[in-house]
Parts: C-alpha cells; sequence; structure tokens
C-alpha cells in the first residue's frame, strides 16, 4: 500500500487532514495550532512531497524524519507532523481491521469519563452557578470553572487587584459547590492568568471546596515557578496544553511541579507521542487529562488514547460541541452517556467527516493578533 494523495479542509475553526492511498483507505486527521492554521496547512503540503509514493505504516519513521529533517521546530511544525500522524493511524486501524487502540496494547477502560469544558463566562454568579446546575442535570459529574479573571477590565481595575480577584473566584467556587454537591469535580482554569503569589494565596483558600484541578494557574513556561505553586497548595496543578515537545514533559514531571500532565494529541507530535507523553507520566505516578479544545477528530484520537492507557485522570469535553452542536460534523457522532464519551469500535479512529461538512460548519478561524489586556493598558498572557 502506497501514499496517493493528501487533502486540506477547513470547517468552522478547524484543519482537517485526509491521506489517500492506493488501497482506497484514507485516514482522517487534524491539525492543533487553531490561532494559525494557514501557516500549519502550509507546513501539511510541504511534508506530502515526501510521504507521496511511500509505505503509509511506518508512522515512527515519518514523525521522526518530520521532526529531525529541518532543525527549525515550533507549533506550527509539530501541528502539522500531528495531523499527519494521527491519518496514519487511522490508515493503519482502518488496513487491520481495528480500533487504533487495539494497536497500542488494547482496552484499559470501557468508556471515557469527561469534564465540560465550557468555553464562555457567565457576567454573573446566579447565571453561573444554573449553569452547572444544567451541567450536572445533563448527567455530567465534571467541568471546568474559568476562574482567570474579570471578562473585561474596568477602568478603576477591580476586580483584577490582588484580594479582590481571590475573593471573587473563591466565591465562583464556593457557590457553584453548594450547587452540585460533593458528587461533582471541578476543573479550575486560571488559563495562566495568575501571578506566583495570587496563584498560591488562591490554591490554599480554595482547597476547602475541593477542586480536582488547578490548571495553569501560572504561565508554563518556567516549570520552577509551577513547581513553587505545586509546592505550597494542596490542589493538585495541571499543565502542559502548550508543549509540543516530549521532553517537555519530563523536564515537568522530574521537577514534580505537576499532578496531570495535558498533552495536546494534535499539537505535541500526534499519536505516537502522546503514547509515549503518556508512559513516561506513568513512570512518575502522574496522571493524564488530554487537552482537546479543537474538533471531533481530536475527541476522536484523545479517545484512542484514553482507552488504552492505566493512568487517565479525565477527558476533556469542549464546549464547541455540547448538546450535539457539531454532530453533523461526523457521519456518526460520538455516544454520551451519564458523563462519560462511549469508545469508537470502528476500525481507525473510529469517525468519519460529512462530506458536507465544510458547507454545514463554514471556516472561521480563531484568535487574533490583539493579546488581552489589563486595567492599566498592559498586556495580559492568555
Amino acid at each position: 500500500m502506497k501514499i496517493t494523495d493528501l487533502k486540506l479542509r477547513f470547517a468552522k475553526h478547524y484543519l482537517f487532514v485526509q491521506v489517500y492511498t492506493d488501497a482506497g483507505i484514507v485516514g482522517l486527521g487534524e491539525a492543533g495550532n487553531w490561532g494559525y492554521l494557514q501557516a500549519t496547512a502550509a507546513a501539511i503540503l510541504k511534508f506530502k512531497e515526501y510521504l507521496i509514493g511511500k509505505d503509509p505504516f511506518r508512522i515512527e519513521d515519518f514523525n521522526q524524519n518530520f521532526l529531525r529533517s529541518v532543525y527549525f521546530r515550533g507549533s506550527v511544525i509539530m501541528s502539522a507532523i500531528s495531523a499527519i500522524d494521527i491519518a496514519l493511524w487511522d490508515i493503519k486501524g482502518k488496513a487491520l481491521g481495528v480500533p487504533v487502540y487495539e494497536l497500542l496494547g488494547g482496552k484499559t477502560r470501557e468508556k471515557v469519563r469527561v469534564y465540560a469544558s465550557v468555553m464562555t463566562k457567565a457576567s454573573d454568579n446566579a447565571t453561573l452557578v444554573e449553569g452547572y446546575r444544567k451541567l450536572q442535570d445533563q448527567g455530567f459529574s465534571a467541568a471546568k470553572i474559568f476562574v482567570n479573571g474579570p471578562i473585561a477590565p474596568t477602568k478603576d481595575g477591580k476586580g483584577e487587584f490582588f484580594s479582590s480577584r481571590i475573593e471573587s473566584e473563591l466565591e465562583k467556587v464556593r457557590l457553584c459547590r453548594e450547587a452540585v454537591g460533593p458528587d461533582f469535580d471541578f476543573v479550575l482554569e486560571v488559563h495562566r492568568g495568575m501571578t506566583v503569589p495570587e496563584a498560591v494565596a488562591f490554591g490554599r483558600a480554595v482547597e476547602p471546596y475541593h477542586p480536582m484541578v488547578l490548571e495553569d494557574p501560572v504561565p508554563p513556561d518556567n516549570v520552577d515557578s509551577m513547581a513553587e505553586v505545586a509546592s505550597k497548595i494542596g490542589v493538585p496543578i495541571a499543565t502542559g496544553e502548550r508543549y509540543i515537545d516530549l521532553r517537555e514533559f519530563q523536564v515537568l514531571m522530574s521537577r514534580h511541579a505537576a499532578s496531570y500532565i495535558r498533552p495536546d494529541v494534535c499539537a505535541v507530535g500526534g499519536i505516537t507521542t502522546t503514547k509515549k507523553i503518556c508512559a513516561v507520566a506513568e513512570a512518575n505516578d502522574v496522571l493524564v487529562i488530554p487537552h482537546n479544545p479543537l474538533g471531533p477528530v481530536s475527541t476522536a484520537a484523545c479517545l484512542q488514547i484514553c482507552a488504552s492507557i492505566p493512568n487517565l485522570g479525565i477527558q476533556e469535553l469542549p464546549g464547541f460541541c455540547l448538546n450535539g452542536a457539531e454532530d453533523k460534523m461526523v457521519k456518526e457522532p460520538f455516544r454520551y452517556e451519564n458523563g462519560c464519551l462511549m469508545i469508537p469500535e470502528g476500525p481507525g479512529i473510529g469517525i468519519e467527516l460529512a462530506d458536507d461538512a465544510e458547507e454545514l460548519y463554514p471556516a472561521n478561524e480563531r484568535g487574533s493578533n490583539a493579546a488581552k489586556r489589563a486595567f492599566d493598558g498592559s498586556v495580559k498572557d492568555w
């Protein structure tokens, strides 16, 4: 079997890749660099020249080749590698007639618990609380709460000062805990929006409400800063969604900076690299919460990984697709039951894009060149 063609498909804010073979098998992948899809598309098309005529089963070799062929790397290159890697695993599973998880060692679980990754922030606490009650009614047993500051800065800066910031975020968590009770887990999404002193103060203050995760309390670029926060609070930290290299995760875990890691299968090197990262995490007694802010191919790839690793924490389910919002993008939607996604049993990654996905979900790239800013006009991390 040989690779004969590669085509790109843009739908919503997603970039999908289809890799064709002379056996009639088509593999499906997705790129993770959602803010720079055109640049990522260009990298994929450059890699296409190398792939044509080659055996699609040589997944590890291709992954290493594209990583090492030119010494320039970064999120664009790694997202391109990731999309192709996922598509090649899809081809291999389809050719052998098995789900990808069978090629990764077989099932370790029958279903995957998910948390609702709410992508919008409520403007008032009453609306916030009602939203989490509704998620609980829908069967979710976990959800994200944004604790990354006010929706927009005010002229006087209230809500951004140290004390008011801690108190307002703490109040959100308290009200939500009272609303849903103890049988519900919170992923507190700081989104890299606190300083080290703020993260330590908030992390200590929020401990009585037993959040499952404090996600990216500070920017992850300085591992020692993340480790300092982890050493001073009792809430488990999760980070890693911006990492694009296996070794970044190794350094993070060697510093004991996180209890959960968040590899993005569409950004870190595909299924090939993500499986390695999960193995390193297992050796360090660290759990995995795959990052998944993307489309259905990303979710499908994540589920194949979740199905085959022993150290899964929970899986992110993006708010974009809640309540069936993206079901028509694929030929057969995911099955959701009682807070869990069922693992696709079809060959490959288990899903196919709808023929008219682009028409149903017109391309609309996320992100902009304008950074977030504080009340004083200074740039904030996002």
